[in-house]
């Protein structure tokens, strides 16, 4: 299927057209001194016409299933302890449904994607330079720079500062790939001492809207 540009999108834009959608799918969190642990990534990146792309990431940690057992359990207790005219048994919360709901927020950012008018003399003919800028609610704020071009977008922390209960972050470094129709995704980090590596990384798949 030919590729179409959104509706409505700014020229301004058009290098980065390619990652505007819904997008979902799994990811792991990988880093010294956090347990690895699994997640659901929810990413959607959007346009009201104005020269700029509206970005929202949060990632949910894959509940075990010790979790899944001790929420089928509590229904159970809640029952024994109700009088004999509360509600039938098959008013419960279903235990499959309540197995199913997502877990605790890990992550949670908004921001925006640019593409700034000066080009480096530097960047290739296929690439376009970008800027992409994050706040999050554990107390940070950054810019990214880099660039785009043939479905990959490679970003550096050029600014990352924090409150003052924020946790110590001192850069980033991401990549935003489109492989097969699906995105890739991988964000390096260097906080608590430890130097730039791997953090998250994902794979999503874009939500048929349709």
């Amino acid at each position: 299927m030919p590729f179409v540009l959104p509706e409505g999108l700014a020229p301004e834009v058009y290098p980065l057209a390619w990652l505007v959608g819904e997008w979902r799918g799994t990811g792991v969190v990988d880093y010294p001194g956090i347990p690895q642990a699994p997640f659901t990534a929810h990413l959607t990146v959007t346009n009201d016409g104005g020269p700029y792309l509206a970005y929202a990431a949060t990632l949910r940690l894959v509940r075990g299933p010790d979790e899944a057992a001790a929420d089928e359990a509590a229904p159970a207790a809640a029952d024994d302890a109700a009088p004999d005219d509360a509600a039938p048994d098959d008013a419960a919360p279903d235990a499959a449904a309540a197995a199913a709901a997502p877990g605790p927020v890990w992550a949670d950012e908004r921001g925006y994607w640019r593409i700034p008018p000066d080009r480096p003399d530097d960047l290739p003919a296929n690439r376009h330079p970008v800027e992409l800028l994050i706040a999050d609610p554990s107390g940070h704020v950054a810019v990214y720079v880099g660039a785009v071009g043939d479905g990959r977008i490679d970003l550096v922390s050029d600014l990352v500062a924090r409150t003052a209960t924020g946790a110590e972050v001192t850069a980033g470094r991401r990549l935003y790939g489109l492989v097969g129709g699906e995105l890739m995704w991988v964000h390096e980090l260097a906080a608590f001492g430890h130097p730039l590596q791997p953090y998250t990384s994902a794979r999503l798949t874009r939500v048929d809207v349709s």
